[in-house]
C-alpha cells in the first residue's frame, strides 16, 4: 500500500492540506487533456490504489467512487482541444492542473505534481517523477482524471464512431491513424498530433 510519505514531509514543515495532482490524456490524437487535484487525510487506507495505468478499468471505476467519499476535497478540470492546438500540449496540461488545483472546495496550501514540470503554479509545489507509484495523493488524482477522460471517450465514440476512440482511447494506433486517412480529422482532432496526415508518414 502507497504511504503518504511525502505528504507528512510537507505536514511536518506546517502545510496543512497537501494536495496530488496528476493528468490523463496527455498522448492521445484527439480529445481535452484531463487535470484532477485530490486532497486526502494523511490517515486516509484506500485499498489497492496505485498508478491509474497499473490498474483495470473496472478497478479504476470502483475506486473513483472510494476516493471521492473520503477525499477531503478534489476537483478535475480540463483543457480543451482548441487550447491544446494554441497552446501545445505541455501548456495545455499545466493548465488543466491550475484549473483543477483552483476547483478544490479546500483550498491546498501545497501540491504534488506527478511528472517534472511545476512552473507557474499560485502555490508552493513540488514534482515527483512516478509520483503516481509513490504518493496517495497523486495515485488518487491520477484514478480520478482517467475514469473521467475515458468517460468522455465514451461521449466521443458515440459522435464519431467511425474512429474506434472507445477501443483505443483516442491514442495513436494503427487503427486510429488508417481511419484519420480515410476520413480526415474532426474537431476533436489536436493538429500537432495528426501532421503526419500532410506528409504521408506515420
Amino acid at each position: 500500500m502507497l504511504e503518504f510519505n511525502l505528504e507528512k514531509e510537507l505536514v511536518a514543515l506546517g502545510y496543512q492540506n497537501v494536495c496530488g495532482v496528476d493528468e490523463a490524456g496527455r498522448g492521445p490524437l484527439c480529445g481535452p487533456v484531463v487535470a484532477a487535484a485530490c486532497l486526502l487525510p494523511v490517515d486516509c487506507q484506500i485499498e489497492g490504489l496505485n498508478d491509474s495505468k497499473k490498474l483495470t478499468e473496472k478497478k479504476r471505476e470502483l475506486l473513483f467512487d472510494v476516493i471521492t467519499e473520503k477525499a477531503i476535497s478534489y476537483s478535475v478540470a480540463q483543457a480543451s482541444v482548441e487550447e491544446i492546438n494554441r497552446l501545445n500540449i505541455l501548456e495545455a496540461t499545466l493548465l488543466a492542473m491550475r484549473r483543477a488545483i483552483a476547483g478544490l472546495d479546500v483550498p491546498a496550501d501545497f501540491a504534488l505534481i506527478d511528472g517534472n514540470v511545476g512552473r507557474d503554479f499560485p502555490l508552493p509545489v513540488r514534482t515527483v517523477i512516478h509520483g503516481d507509484a509513490i504518493s496517495p495523493s497523486i495515485a488518487a488524482a491520477s484514478v480520478l482524471a482517467k475514469v473521467t477522460r475515458d468517460r468522455m471517450c465514451i461521449d466521443m465514440d458515440a459522435e464519431y464512431p467511425e474512429y474506434g476512440i472507445l477501443k483505443h482511447k483516442g491514442y495513436g494506433t494503427k487503427a486510429h491513424m488508417e481511419a484519420l486517412r480515410k476520413y480526415g480529422p474532426t474537431p476533436i482532432h489536436r493538429t500537432q498530433f495528426i501532421r503526419f496526415l500532410n506528409d504521408g508518414q506515420s
